[in-house]
């Protein structure tokens, strides 16, 4: 738009993400694969003015994210509100997987869907609850990109969006192009990088020529 003429302002961006967000967030979700039969949840505290919360997430085993929720507290009620509210848009799994937080088992307990549902722990410092806890990265960059966030409300409106939005842009690992490798070595010739097209008098890396190595390192392969 900026290359036409068209000067938008933040607040003209932001009244659009309140108008179309929830929008494009459901038919991000309806576009995506089916999900999986298996839930991990975890949840990480995000400060709003000064106050800690916590973030409840729930991701199945492709790392899709199912929902997310937050709350003040971390207690029983607050995961049987988080159990209840995946419930809605998601079918009964077959395995759920969290952390030793003993709201997990007291909530599943008192709600009749989950309440035959095997239930896996997993201990934190074991890392193996990663699909979990690999999916607050984005959130985590995102945080720091908006300089945190400020209200309750409004971050639950916008990490509900974010989460499926972001996934569906998001290019597999296998789609990716190869990362440019930058040699270590001050003899040695960047020619030999992938996808690197470097004119003749550059052949040493060091700071004299960094600048332009790396402006054309920038350039799109041939």
């Amino acid at each position: 738009m900026l290359e036409r003429g068209v000067v938008v302002r933040y607040e003209t961006i932001r009244c659009w993400c309140d108008k179309f967000g929830a929008e494009f967030a459901q038919r991000a979700k309806t576009a995506r694969r089916k999900r999986g039969d298996t839930w991990h949840l975890d949840g990480m505290f995000v400060t709003l003015r000064g106050e800690p919360y916590l973030l409840w997430r729930a991701v199945d085993e492709c790392c899709t994210e199912l929902d997310v929720l937050v709350q003040k507290r971390r207690d029983k009620a607050a995961a049987k509100r988080f159990f209840r509210r995946v419930l809605r848009s998601n079918p009964v799994p077959r395995r759920i997987v969290t952390d030793q937080l003993r709201s997990y088992p007291a909530a599943k307990s008192e709600i009749p869907e989950l309440a035959h549902v095997k239930h896996v722990f997993v201990k934190a410092a074991a890392r193996v609850n990663n699909r979990a806890e690999n999916s607050h990265q984005p959130t985590r960059r995102r945080e720091r990109l908006m300089l945190g966030f400020r209200d309750a409300r409004r971050a639950q409106a916008f990490l509900s969006r974010f989460g499926p939005i972001w996934q569906h842009f998001a290019l597999p690992r296998h789609r990716r192009k190869r990362q440019v490798t930058v040699p270590h070595s001050r003899n040695a010739s960047p020619h030999g990088t992938v996808g690197l097209e470097l004119p003749q008098s550059v052949r040493l890396f060091n700071k004299d020529n960094y600048r332009c190595w790396y402006a054309c390192s920038l350039r799109s392969p041939t």
